[in-house]
């Protein structure tokens, strides 16, 4: 099973999530050291304070990415690090940082793709409504044109933010997330101003003359009914609502749904949205990153009817619990494709969550990441052969690291890392993904190693 040539094999990281040094050179607080921070909120009281050091040690994880043979390394810019009070004074030490990476990148033959939100809102915007206030977009703006200004001479792939859905309702709504709140008129609010944060972005990136190509990643879910009963049917809708077409019918449609007004009218009327902003959100891009982990099969609230829906449980859940569907891939893929844009789409996320440690023999075997990869990556050959313009696939996650709410209870990383000392070990599943990039595709078997 081969993908075309000049098919873009990656791996992905975050800022927060591995770079550690959060006092260091200038950085100030993001919202998710304040998060971490507040009792109860990560699981065991974990931090991004050290996770992967990765800040002193991006020498030693390059050459570990080179040594896989990645063509491309998906990383985010620490918002806190180049404006430390989220607008006014730059700080030139978090931008010579980047440089370092993006030089030391291609110097290994490795191409950069910058994701410039990953969720690490400054705390001094949150002070001060944060994504809830309309101003945040503007400030966003100016960073992307900051960052782009130093190195926009070396990164061909700009995305401007990472899961805008994760950002407004995971940590606005559900209060799971950093700034951990439970409003859902502020969440859908958040929802403008970041898909506004973009649209912002896009134009600034275009007025600095951007080289490189601009997209945007939104993680998707495959939505179906649980039956064929219309309370049922009515309920997936309102779920594929909340999770997909917030998002899509404003970037590719210039529109919100025409059932959004509906559905949120008990907690909104969409005053944020002001003249021009639908076609700033909408403007033209290069392509569009996906994130996969879900397909949901939905089902009528009895307890809410008109505006809810209940998720069915998956038969074999992950330790995160969710199920694993590859299929849910091939059909994000060919929707988006069909139904939203003809844009050159790539995979930017997906992954399995385990509870990894190195065996008797050192051997630290994920077999089940490997047999999630493979299936997924049929997944994306399947769209592919069905004429979807799919151009690259980056795993979730280069290195074990900081997992959001999970702390460092769950590992996603396909290498291994012990955090006491900081040393890397590939797994099995690093082994088994260098032979895939150098196959530029799949063995029959996906537990077989590819030869060396």
């Amino acid at each position: 099973m081969r993908f075309p040539d000049g098919f873009l094999w990656g791996a992905a990281t975050a800022a927060y999530q591995i770079e550690g040094a959060v006092a260091e050179d200038g950085r100030g607080p993001s919202i998710w050291d304040t998060f971490s921070h507040t009792p109860g909120a990560v699981r065991r009281g974990d931090t991004g304070d050290i996770a992967c050091d990765h800040y002193h040690r991006w020498r030693d994880d390059l050459d570990l990415l080179a040594g896989l043979g990645v063509g491309a390394y998906r990383f985010s810019v620490a918002w806190p690090r180049v404006f430390p009070s989220g607008a006014g004074a730059v700080n030139p030490a978090g931008l010579d940082f980047y440089d370092r990476l993006a030089d030391g990148l291609l110097e290994r033959g490795i191409t950069p793709m910058v994701t410039l939100y990953h969720w690490d809102l400054p705390q001094a915007l949150q002070d001060r409504g944060g994504w809830a206030n309309r101003d945040t977009a503007e400030h966003f703006a100016d960073y992307a044109a900051t960052v782009h200004e130093r190195l926009g001479d070396r990164i061909p792939y700009w995305l401007t933010l990472n899961e805008p859905y994760c950002a407004a309702v995971v940590g606005h709504l559900e209060g799971r997330h950093a700034p951990g709140l439970r409003d859902e008129r502020v969440a859908v609010t958040a929802v403008h101003h970041l898909l506004l944060a973009h649209g912002r972005a896009v134009a600034a990136l275009r007025a600095g003359g951007v080289r490189g190509q601009v997209g945007i990643t939104c993680n998707l879910t495959s939505v179906h009914p649980a039956t064929a009963d219309p309370a049922d049917l009515a309920a997936a809708r309102r779920l594929d609502l909340h999770e997909n077409r917030m998002y899509l019918d404003p970037l590719f449609r210039g529109a919100y749904p025409d059932d959004a007004a509906a559905h949120y009218a008990p907690v909104t009327d969409f005053g944020f949205v002001h003249d021009g902003d639908l076609e700033a959100i909408a403007a033209p891009l290069d392509f569009f990153g996906i994130n996969y982990y879900e397909r949901h099969h939905a089902r009528a609230d009895p307890a809410d009817p008109d505006r809810g829906w209940l998720r069915v449980p998956p038969e074999h859940p992950t330790v995160t619990g969710i199920g694993v569907h590859p299929e849910g891939l091939t059909e994000i893929l060919r929707r988006v494709a069909k139904e939203y844009t003809p844009l050159p789409l790539v995979v930017t996320e997906t992954g399995l969550a385990l509870h990894d440690y190195p065996g008797p023999d050192g051997e630290i075997a994920d077999d089940e990441r490997i047999a999630f990869f493979d299936g997924h990556i049929r997944a994306a050959h399947e769209a592919l052969d069905g004429g979807v313009p799919l151009f690259g696939f980056f795993p979730w996650s280069f290195v074990d690291n900081f997992e959001w709410a999970s702390g460092y209870g769950v590992r996603y990383g396909i290498y291994y890392v012990d955090y006491p000392t900081q040393s890397r070990r590939p797994k099995r599943s690093a082994h088994w993904y260098a032979g895939v990039i150098r196959d530029n595709g799949l063995v029959s078997d996906p537990l077989r190693p590819h030869p060396s």
